[in-house]
């Protein structure tokens, strides 16, 4: 395969960025080699600087449900951005957008736009501190909420050691008030609590792990945490930049039945574009300026080019409920195929799924939090990842990543996948 471009292109970039990218897991450290470069998409497919064709398994992390370039969401693009690309004002888009999410979300009496998840996610933690007056946050190992100061912590020796920053710049007096537990036990969070009763303001989570790979909660694991922080008086903030609008129109709270106090979403809600938002109870919403205390603002929050395409790509998914029954059903062929494909020749692995949220794990055991997750052979997935891009298959490049599935992949791109899976298998297996 030709990918001279993007090889000059990368070895340009690092001239002028820091480490070549933008976002570090571009760079394929965690998988070896030299990233590619992007030159347009369409639908399930990628296309590099070299014109190499790539089945895409990414989908800009989530938000691509219906596929690249949707044509309704590229057609209400071009319209907004005829009448100018911002305006630092409110417009009717942006009213429009709130009035569908508040709608189709359970428990979202209102919501306030942001431009990113982690802004989102920042300004979800600020508001629960504002309303409880407290101070401490708990969130769970390998959560990732975004790079804000507060959720770049790294646990200690034990459930109840003090977070300590994971990241330089991170200050220790930031790490002293985010506790970690663990996922999928609730013992580690009810000794939290425990420990600081009258202390925790906001308990977050991905009620689907994503970002250590697809882990799906246990059985009452979410019931408990609603329990427990109902127990202690502590907001519940379902991070769902991930799960928004993918696992279910209503998102993992519908999906599972259980009503978050705050939700945080990225960039599904305007179809891929740099956009978030955080929305809730009306009493805990309603402390945000400039009808409460809680300061947030942003100049480009409601930018009309993003309002436009969630409006397109949200009114789509609702008017077609059949979208996630062909998901969902597309997601098992794939992971069935999978199964086949490494069990033919005795590979160990794991799979997890749930909705179009899958994640292949190269160890024999459950996958049910961070450290298990760990146990995957790192080594075994560098070379499948390199072995499916060779085959023009475009996986996340981590073992440590959730793939996402669209409507637009078909059922041909499955069986590419599949034997590509298998072709793999057996080099693996005789090597």
């Amino acid at each position: 395969m030709n990918t001279l471009n993007s090889a000059a292109l990368f070895e340009r970039a690092q001239q002028f960025i820091p480490g070549g990218v933008n976002s570090p897991v571009r760079a394929f450290k965690a998988v070896g080699g030299t990233p590619l470069f992007m030159e347009k998409a369409e639908g399930a497919y990628l296309f590099d600087a070299d014109g190499n064709q790539y089945i895409d398994y990414i989908g800009s992390w989530g938000p691509m449900l219906l596929g690249h370039a949707f044509p309704p969401v590229i057609e209400a693009v071009k319209k907004a951005a005829e009448k100018s690309t911002s305006f630092g004002a409110p417009t009717k888009l942006e009213v429009e957008l709130a009035e569908l999410i508040t709608d189709i979300v359970p428990n979202v009496d209102k919501i306030r736009m942001v431009n990113s998840g982690t802004e989102a996610t920042m300004s979800a933690i600020r508001v629960a501190r504002g309303f409880t007056k407290r101070d401490k946050i708990i969130k769970f190992e390998g959560h990732y909420h975004g790079h804000g100061d507060s959720f770049l912590i790294k646990a200690g020796s034990g459930a109840l050691t003090l977070g300590t920053p994971s990241s330089p710049g991170v200050t220790a007096g930031t790490a002293k008030d985010t506790l970690l537990a663990k996922f999928n036990n609730l013992e580690t969070v009810r000794s939290l609590f425990e420990a600081n009763p009258d202390s925790i303001a906001a308990l977050i989570l991905e009620p689907i792990a994503g970002n250590v790979g697809c882990i799906p909660p246990q059985p009452g694991f979410l019931e408990g945490i609603r329990s427990l922080c109902d127990e202690f008086g502590t907001v519940l903030i379902f991070d769902e930049v991930m799960t928004g609008f993918r696992v279910s129109l209503g998102g993992a709270q519908q999906l599972f039945n259980i009503k978050a106090d705050l939700v945080t979403y990225g960039k599904i809600i305007g179809a891929g574009l740099p956009v978030g938002a955080y929305g809730g109870r009306e009493e805990l919403m309603n402390v945000v300026a400039p009808s409460g205390p809680v300061y947030q603002a942003g100049t480009l929050s409601g930018n009309p080019l993003a309002m436009s395409a969630g409006l397109a790509l949200l009114t789509e998914l609702k008017n077609n409920p059949m979208v996630y029954y062909e998901l969902d059903q597309k997601s098992w062929h794939l992971e069935q195929g999978l199964h086949k494909a490494f069990d033919a020749y005795g590979i160990e692995h794991t799979i997890n799924r749930i909705g179009s949220m899958i994640s292949v794990f190269f160890t024999n055991e459950a996958v049910i939090d961070a450290d298990s997750a760990q146990k995957t052979n790192v080594d075994t997935f560098k070379t499948y990842f390199h072995h499916l891009l060779n085959e023009g298959v475009y996986l996340p490049p981590s073992a440590f990543e959730s793939w996402f599935l669209s409507n637009a992949h078909t059922y041909e791109d499955l069986d590419k996948t599949i034997y590509a899976s298998h072709t793999f298998a057996a080099k693996l297996k005789h090597s």
